[in-house]
């Protein structure tokens, strides 16, 4: 599911009610082995309803057993203290589930899978997460880092609290053959540089967020230190705060 990968910016009438977003997490795969780093698109369907034809970023709402998924090793405390800042605030539990999300998404929609084999351990893992028990592998959340945090503008009829994440390529531990193909959600998946052309017609708030990245990336490895921004809107108008400053 690819909708928050794009958070919806003036894609659809804005005269909804309220909705309460739902939180979600996308993740953006790089590609660091050459001169200039990529990141991994995929080109969604022609017909479906969203984005039908756009090259979109695997993501998609937490579900409800994210939490209780055994993974390969936590989440590093300073990821965790990242997801934690900010209102409403949430749990621990919930920073897991953010994060675990974006490795199932990116699993599903793409078939490339971010785990780690622990010795002497059988995973006892099924529905989504049968790809990582049948490669031996507990997903690993231990590479991430969060990019941004953006919410959808109020009066959408489909809204979520997006957090975006990024994990470097050399983290997929096992691809999955068949899941994109000509009748599938996404159709095919491009290693493009950021400012290519296959990402010229993205959709704004997903520009926006490779644009941080770019800039995270231009200064070295990343790190956990580096200011978050949030994309939230009030009065009409987009607004870039820092989460937690």
């Amino acid at each position: 599911m690819s909708e928050p990968a794009g958070v919806q910016v003036g894609t659809e009438a804005d005269h909804h009610p309220y909705y309460r977003p739902k939180d979600a997490a996308t993740l953006i795969l790089v590609d660091r082995s050459g001169p200039t780093p990529k990141v991994l698109v995929g080109r969604r369907h022609d017909k479906v309803v969203f984005m039908p034809g756009k090259f979109v970023f695997p993501g998609g709402r937490v579900d409800k057993s994210d939490n209780r998924v055994a993974v390969a090793a936590p989440i590093p405390a300073e990821l965790e203290q990242n997801l934690l800042k900010g209102s409403p605030k949430i749990t621990a539990s919930r920073a897991k589930s953010l994060a675990i999300a974006a490795i199932r998404e990116a699993c599903e929609e793409t078939g490339l899978c971010l785990g780690r084999n622990v010795s002497g351990a059988k995973p006892k893992l099924d529905g989504p997460w049968k790809p990582f028990a049948d490669a031996d592998l507990l997903p690993d959340p231990s590479g991430l880092f969060l990019i941004a945090r953006a919410i959808t503008p109020p009066g959408r009829v489909r809204r979520f609290d997006t957090r975006f994440f990024t994990a470097d390529a050399s983290a997929i531990a096992h691809r999955v053959e068949g899941v994109v193909h000509a009748d599938a959600e996404l159709v095919e998946l491009v290693w493009v540089e950021i400012g290519s052309q296959p990402l010229a017609d993205a959709h704004a708030m997903t520009k926006n967020v490779l644009a941080e990245l770019e800039r995270r990336l231009a200064t070295g490895p990343l790190r956990h230190d580096a200011p978050v921004p949030f994309f939230h809107f009030y009065g009409g108008k987009m607004h870039r705060d820092i989460l937690g400053a």
